[in-house]
């Protein structure tokens, strides 16, 4: 069992790479079904669930240190290969897309509290408010509303587990559906054309060891300068230090992509490695004990899902969106800022800054969002 930071940090990039590897080397018909990136993550949550390591203060700490410092170098690397005019071209459908995937989770939880209300605690719409919050923005939605509407602290592990769970479940899900993308277009009659991208800059040859040497500098400054800058800006519950860092590096990312710098190869490459480490980061902290204390929650948030997929799909067949924006839109309310972008990158590069649009967009509205559902369901509460 690992209880040391050094064994961890060698094993997640071994993880990481290892079926990008074997994809390459073999090309297994097994990753025509579930891309390397999702077997990363199904093989490193399996690894945490079974307590390889264990979490202890000097390894979460090495993992919140890796979250914040690899989120704003991808980020900054994979806007290298994104063109703004290629994100006016697609940003017609986006909003409608966004505000579909939001009208059915408000929708689903409404449902889901009518079916569950006579079973659920008295805090029951509390709960479920406090749940519309955390999947319209984020973690901080979820703690303003919780203190506005007075939601017991006992309540709230609840709430942070269902969350969590379903959360998971998604990002797999979304994870391994990019391969039937053409399915689910034809389907709702959508265009299955490429997204409009400007092509990359010509012959400017394979990475080399010095390009990816000082792409993987050039990040990590970024990175620290984004972090640094963002602990300088006024910050707020839709405005945190992570959301200003996410903004300044993708904006650095975009600015640099105009300029001839971004001719240097290497960031493209470097970019799919600090993805695949992310993935595997994120996938090392995954925790299900405790399911046992909430039972009735974690199925309600269960339902409210499986509605919101069954909703958003049927939106998707009657005004013809296509699976991408569905899926990256439903991400950027229920996972955030951190995790939109990573699933954007696996989709198409030129959705990346879309997902941090979208996310900062669900922040803004998240509380705003809570508290009408918590007026809505408090007025549907039993007597």
């Amino acid at each position: 069992m690992i209880e040391s930071v050094w064994p961890y940090l060698a094993l997640m990039p071994l993880a990481a790479g290892l079926f990008p590897s074997l994809e390459k080397r073999y090309g297994w018909r097994v990753f025509e079904v579930l891309p390397p990136i999702v077997w990363t993550y199904l093989f490193v949550t399996a690894l945490a669930v079974a307590g390889l390591w264990t979490a202890t203060p000097e390894i979460q700490a090495a993992q919140r240190t890796l979250t914040g410092q690899l989120l704003p170098a991808l980020l900054f690397l994979l806007m290298i290969t994104c063109d703004l005019r290629a994100i006016l071209a697609v940003g017609p459908r986006v909003l409608a897309v966004f505000l579909s995937a939001m009208a059915t989770i408000l929708v689903a939880i409404v449902l889901v509290y009518l079916l569950f209300r006579n079973w659920l605690p008295a805090e029951g719409w509390k709960m479920l408010a406090a749940l519309s919050a955390t999947w319209t923005g984020g973690s901080a939605n979820l703690v303003a509303v919780k203190q506005v509407v007075g939601l017991s602290d006992s309540a709230l592990p609840s709430v942070l587990l269902a969350d969590a769970l379903c959360y998971s479940v998604w990002v797999l899900v979304l994870f391994s559906t990019g391969a039937f993308a053409s399915k689910f277009n034809r389907w709702s009659r959508a265009s299955d054309k490429p997204y409009p991208q400007l092509a990359a800059p010509a012959n400017i040859g394979p990475a080399h060891a010095g390009s990816i040497l000082l792409w993987l500098g050039l990040a990590m400054l970024v990175g620290l300068g984004a972090r640094e800058l963002a602990s300088r800006m006024p910050v707020s519950t839709m405005l945190t230090p992570t959301s200003w860092t996410v903004l300044i590096a993708t904006v650095a990312g975009l600015v640099l992509a105009r300029t001839p710098f971004a001719r240097v190869p290497g960031s493209a490459t470097l970019g799919g490695a600090l993805l695949a480490l992310l993935v595997a980061v994120l996938a090392s902290q995954s925790n299900f004990h405790g399911l046992a204390t909430a039972p009735l929650f974690i199925l309600c948030a269960l339902c409210v899902m499986v509605l919101h997929i069954a909703l958003l799909s049927l939106l998707a067949r009657l005004f013809r969106f296509d699976m991408y924006l569905c899926g990256i839109s439903s991400l950027a309310q229920i996972g955030g800022v951190a995790s939109a972008p990573v699933l954007a990158a696996t989709y198409s590069p030129v959705l990346v800054p879309i997902a941090v649009l979208l996310a900062m967009l669900g922040l803004v509205l998240g509380t705003g969002i809570g508290l009408f559902m918590a007026s809505v369901l408090s007025a549907l509460a039993p007597t």
